[in-house]
């Protein structure tokens, strides 16, 4: 998941990184395939170039890492809303059919409290206006859900024409990528294909872990197995923040 999420920033200029998976994945990309990738972060840094990956948007080390630090507006009214961005990388908590997001909060059933996310961020400013989205999460009927418990980004909305009717700039997202494959917005009705499986992984597995009946592609890739080169990279950016490799403490690693 995390080398074929590297993979799709391979002609990418700049990218919007949100932290957590969207984050291993851009700093990954930066270490392998698109070394002259610009890193840009919610907090204002702007061309960071992380040792190991930041624990939150106001990692320290993002900062002292950057070529620029701008103040928050100027990012979102400048930067992002200007369109001046290639590429959104965006986890979720929940997503449905047309790639809408959820991270506000989820229904945990009946005489229990609703379970409460981080919220949006810049996300639905990022969903909006970069050039495309990609997206990254680990894939059961958990996170894929026949209904968001809330809207928090719009994807596609309903349909391949509301992000067109709201004004949105962006295309919105073009693939989903999980640990069981690859999906893509079908052009004509926005809803998430199949398009791609991970080596040994079957097409029924992605269906059973997929919360509404789920649209395959007529014929479904295999993506291409991680190299070593890609794996010892993964591996020396996870081992950078654990203790004794950084002098900062490892809990994004644990």
């Amino acid at each position: 998941m995390e080398v074929n999420a590297a993979r799709a920033l391979a002609d990418a200029t700049t990218c919007f990184v949100g932290i957590g998976l969207p984050s291993t994945a851009a700093n990954l990309a930066r270490a392998t395939v698109n070394p002259g990738l610009v890193l840009i972060y919610e907090s204002g840094t702007i061309g960071s170039k992380p040792t190991r990956l930041p624990l939150s948007i106001g990692d320290g080390e993002l900062a002292e890492t950057a070529d620029a630090v701008v103040p928050v507006p100027e990012m979102f009214n400048y930067w992002l809303q200007g369109g001046r961005i290639d590429v959104g990388f965006l986890g979720a908590a929940q997503v449905d059919r047309y790639a809408n997001i959820n991270t506000t909060v989820v229904d945990r059933g009946p005489d229990k409290p609703e379970g409460r996310l981080p919220g949006a961020g810049g996300a639905p400013e990022i969903a909006s206006n970069c050039g495309k989205v990609l997206m990254v999460l680990r894939h059961s009927t958990r996170n894929f859900v026949q209904r968001l418990d809330f809207v928090t980004t719009l994807g596609h909305g309903g349909g391949p024409d509301d992000r067109k009717k709201l004004g949105m700039p962006g295309a919105g997202p073009t693939a989903v990528i999980t640990d069981l494959g690859i999906l893509r917005p079908d052009p004509a009705t926005a809803e998430l294909v199949l398009t791609e499986v991970h080596p040994d992984v079957t097409v029924e597995r992605v269906r059973a872990a997929t919360g509404w009946e789920l649209t395959v592609a007529d014929t479904v890739g295999t993506t291409e197995p991680p190299t070593p080169q890609e794996l010892a990279a993964l591996r020396a950016l996870k081992a950078a923040g654990k203790p004794g490799k950084s002098g900062k403490p490892g809990k994004e690693t644990r």
